[in-house]
Protein backbone atom coordinates (compact mmCIF):
# COMPACT_ATOMS: atom_id res chain seq x y z
CA UNK A 1 0.00 0.00 0.00
CA UNK A 2 1.54 3.59 -0.53
CA UNK A 3 -0.17 7.13 -0.23
CA UNK A 4 0.68 9.06 -2.81
CA UNK A 5 -0.28 12.08 -0.47
CA UNK A 6 -1.65 12.45 2.92
CA UNK A 7 -5.08 12.58 3.08
CA UNK A 8 -5.54 10.59 -0.11
CA UNK A 9 -6.75 7.19 -0.17
CA UNK A 10 -3.87 4.70 -0.21
CA UNK A 11 -3.59 2.31 -3.30
CA UNK A 12 -2.39 -1.07 -3.52
CA UNK A 13 0.85 -1.58 -5.32
CA UNK A 14 2.55 -4.65 -7.09
CA UNK A 15 6.41 -4.13 -6.63
CA UNK A 16 9.96 -6.07 -8.57
CA UNK A 17 12.74 -5.67 -7.39
CA UNK A 18 16.65 -7.06 -8.51
CA UNK A 19 18.76 -6.80 -5.00
CA UNK A 20 22.26 -7.07 -4.62
CA UNK A 21 24.37 -6.73 -1.22
CA UNK A 22 26.82 -7.74 0.63
CA UNK A 23 28.07 -7.37 5.07
CA UNK A 24 28.83 -3.56 4.24
CA UNK A 25 26.37 -2.08 1.49
CA UNK A 26 22.91 -2.99 0.05
CA UNK A 27 21.21 -1.95 -3.14
CA UNK A 28 17.96 -2.42 -4.99
CA UNK A 29 16.45 -1.23 -7.78
CA UNK A 30 13.16 -1.88 -9.30
CA UNK A 31 9.62 -0.35 -10.31
CA UNK A 32 6.34 -0.32 -8.35
CA UNK A 33 2.95 -0.38 -10.51
CA UNK A 34 -0.57 0.71 -9.28
CA UNK A 35 -4.14 1.19 -10.92
CA UNK A 36 -2.90 -0.55 -13.99
CA UNK A 37 -1.59 3.81 -14.83
CA UNK A 38 0.86 4.09 -12.31
CA UNK A 39 4.43 2.46 -13.21
CA UNK A 40 7.55 4.23 -11.27
CA UNK A 41 11.22 3.10 -11.02
CA UNK A 42 12.13 3.21 -7.13
CA UNK A 43 15.73 2.18 -6.19
CA UNK A 44 17.54 2.58 -2.97
CA UNK A 45 21.53 2.12 -2.30
CA UNK A 46 22.66 1.62 1.32
CA UNK A 47 26.04 1.81 2.94
CA UNK A 48 26.80 0.29 6.36
CA UNK A 49 29.66 1.46 8.70
CA UNK A 50 28.80 -0.24 11.50
CA UNK A 51 25.63 0.25 12.90
CA UNK A 52 25.33 3.27 11.00
CA UNK A 53 23.85 3.50 7.46
CA UNK A 54 23.99 6.14 5.02
CA UNK A 55 22.53 6.28 1.28
CA UNK A 56 20.44 7.48 -1.18
CA UNK A 57 16.89 6.81 -2.31
CA UNK A 58 15.27 7.55 -5.86
CA UNK A 59 11.21 7.81 -5.58
CA UNK A 60 8.75 7.95 -7.88
CA UNK A 61 9.25 11.42 -8.53
CA UNK A 62 12.87 10.69 -10.04
CA UNK A 63 14.33 13.10 -6.74
CA UNK A 64 17.71 11.54 -5.15
CA UNK A 65 17.08 11.51 -1.70
CA UNK A 66 19.01 10.91 1.16
CA UNK A 67 19.01 8.07 3.97
CA UNK A 68 21.27 7.78 7.18
CA UNK A 69 19.93 6.14 10.34
CA UNK A 70 21.05 3.21 12.04
CA UNK A 71 20.45 -0.26 12.77
CA UNK A 72 19.20 -2.58 15.70
CA UNK A 73 19.19 -6.43 15.22
CA UNK A 74 16.70 -7.18 11.83
CA UNK A 75 15.55 -3.45 11.61
CA UNK A 76 17.34 -0.46 9.61
CA UNK A 77 15.62 2.81 10.64
CA UNK A 78 16.59 5.03 8.53
CA UNK A 79 15.93 9.38 7.83
CA UNK A 80 14.75 10.57 4.39
CA UNK A 81 15.42 14.19 3.26
CA UNK A 82 13.22 14.54 0.03
CA UNK A 83 14.88 16.11 -2.73
CA UNK A 84 12.15 18.14 -2.95
CA UNK A 85 8.90 19.23 -0.29
CA UNK A 86 6.80 16.18 0.32
CA UNK A 87 3.57 16.87 2.46
CA UNK A 88 4.47 20.19 3.85
CA UNK A 89 8.22 19.19 4.56
CA UNK A 90 11.59 17.71 4.06
CA UNK A 91 12.01 14.51 6.11
CA UNK A 92 10.52 11.57 6.55
CA UNK A 93 10.90 8.07 8.32
CA UNK A 94 11.52 4.35 6.68
CA UNK A 95 12.05 1.05 8.36
CA UNK A 96 13.56 -1.51 6.83
CA UNK A 97 12.71 -5.06 8.67
CA UNK A 98 14.17 -8.34 7.53
CA UNK A 99 10.38 -10.08 8.26
CA UNK A 100 11.61 -13.72 7.28
CA UNK A 101 14.49 -15.58 5.79
CA UNK A 102 13.39 -14.61 2.22
CA UNK A 103 11.46 -11.65 2.48
CA UNK A 104 11.67 -7.36 4.20
CA UNK A 105 9.29 -5.31 4.52
CA UNK A 106 9.66 -1.11 3.44
CA UNK A 107 7.59 0.82 5.69
CA UNK A 108 7.40 4.68 5.09
CA UNK A 109 6.24 7.35 7.41
CA UNK A 110 5.48 11.04 7.47
CA UNK A 111 4.00 13.85 9.55
CA UNK A 112 0.40 15.12 8.37
CA UNK A 113 1.02 18.51 8.05
CA UNK A 114 -2.39 19.53 9.32
CA UNK A 115 -2.82 17.56 12.36
CA UNK A 116 1.21 16.72 13.13
CA UNK A 117 0.86 13.10 13.57
CA UNK A 118 2.58 10.44 11.86
CA UNK A 119 1.16 8.65 9.25
CA UNK A 120 1.86 5.10 7.65
CA UNK A 121 2.80 6.62 3.78
CA UNK A 122 3.65 3.20 1.87
CA UNK A 123 3.57 -0.33 3.35
CA UNK A 124 6.06 -2.52 0.93
CA UNK A 125 6.53 -6.57 1.78
CA UNK A 126 9.02 -8.17 -0.95
CA UNK A 127 9.60 -11.50 -1.15
CA UNK A 128 12.64 -13.14 -2.93
CA UNK A 129 11.58 -15.35 -5.53
CA UNK A 130 13.68 -18.28 -5.46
Amino acid sequence: MVTIRIGFKPIGVSCAFSSTGNGNSFSMNGNCRGLLIINRAISAKLQANGTRYSGVYIGPSGGRSLLSGTRSGDTINLTVRWAKEVNGDFAANMLIRKTGENSLSLLTNDRDPKTGRNVMTSDIVLQRRL
